[in-house]
């Protein structure tokens, strides 16, 4: 009985020091890991946007609904994010819509579907399926053949965020 005893104590004592030392990573990488989203954010603003100066985002609370895009103080659209279930994972998307409902661009900022048919949702050849069409016009953007589940995730995705979009801006 003694014996058990014993080895619980230095169970317990190699799991206070695990806790600890992994406490102690967290608090010194959480800044840099923040530091890193908000400027990979930044890059996926700027390549959705490209013609913006600087972007302001609109918030409910602490939540970030879109971003308002400005060009020499003029407001030019908004960069907003979307995300649907696709084959495999989320696929998470930026895009860039001006103020006359037409999109710019796309681009997948996560997604962990099946590396060579899914995984091509990440590809310029797709993001291009989306450049200047207009967000009520969706429906025929082509799917990926062979990835049909994860294409349909960005397309109804993207479609539904920017009707929502649409709406909140009409009603402010």
């Amino acid at each position: 009985m003694k014996e058990m005893a014993r080895y619980g104590l230095i169970l317990a004592f190699i799991c206070a020091v695990a806790s600890a030392s992994l406490a102690i990573v967290n608090s010194i990488t959480k800044p840099k890991i923040f530091a890193q989203e908000k400027q990979e954010e930044e890059e996926s603003l700027k390549s959705v946007m490209p013609d913006a100066d600087n972007f302001e985002p609109v918030k409910s609370g602490e939540n970030i609904l879109y971003y308002k895009a400005y060009k020499a103080e003029k407001l030019i659209g908004v960069a907003l994010k979307a995300s649907g279930k696709g084959y495999s994972s989320d696929v998470q998307t930026m895009v860039g819509m001006t103020k006359e409902g037409k999109i710019t661009t796309i681009k997948i900022l996560a997604q962990n579907e099946t590396p060579g048919l899914g995984a091509q949702v990440a590809e310029s050849f797709f993001a291009d399926r989306f450049a200047q069409k207009n967000i009520g016009d969706l429906s025929n953007i082509q799917a990926i053949t062979g990835a049909t589940i994860s294409s349909k995730a960005v397309i109804d995705s993207v479609r539904k965020k920017a009707q929502e979009l649409k709406a909140l801006i009409n009603e402010r």
